[in-house]
């Protein structure tokens, strides 16, 4: 080979390799293209994954707060029949060891309704609420104002801020006419 096809030559591979240069930037614009765009896509699920596990830990407790409050409205009778017991047996002797025996149960459901967010709602005195009350009947009352509840029949309660069950109560119209 003379000089100047060596010249020749070498300048056509620098050209091939400046051509492959830039042929070969391509290749890697569209890698890095790729990779940003999978990159992205991998932000994304994982923030969906993370809004998916927050999303059932939500409904795992919600889902355990109506169980907590079903359990509680079925226990709701059971209270009541109980308090009626209790009324019964207080007529008796209060050193009985069965009265002292019901009234340790009663103190040990008292508790634990109140640790469960339990509370009875108020009735006897206050004002009608539909929202928490229900009526039951009707009465003239000289001494108690139309609207305000004249007696309760029936306890209701609260958990926390939901009504487990209304009050039945029996409401003031007023004076008799």
């Amino acid at each position: 080979m003379t000089d100047e096809e060596i010249l020749t030559t070498g300048a056509d591979d620098d050209t091939t390799a400046t051509a492959g240069a830039a042929s070969a930037n391509d290749p890697v614009a569209q890698a890095q293209a790729e990779a940003a765009k999978w990159k992205d896509t991998a932000a994304r699920n994982q923030a969906e994954l993370e809004n998916y596990r927050k999303r059932m830990a939500r409904e795992r407790e919600d889902d355990m707060k109506r169980a907590r409050a079903g359990l509680l409205e079925d226990l709701l009778p059971v209270l009541d029949n109980f308090e009626l017991g209790m009324m019964e047996v207080r007529k008796g002797d209060p050193k009985s060891p069965i009265v002292i025996g019901m009234e340790m149960i009663e103190r040990q459901l008292k508790e634990f309704m109140t640790t469960s967010g339990v509370e009875a709602v108020s009735a006897a005195g206050a004002k009608f609420d539909p929202n928490v009350h229900e009526a039951v009947s009707q009465e003239a009352s000289p001494t108690v104002p139309e609207g305000t509840v004249v007696r309760q029949i029936r306890k209701g309660y609260k958990l926390r801020d939901r009504l487990l069950r209304p009050a039945m109560v029996v409401v003031s119209k007023g004076k008799a006419e």
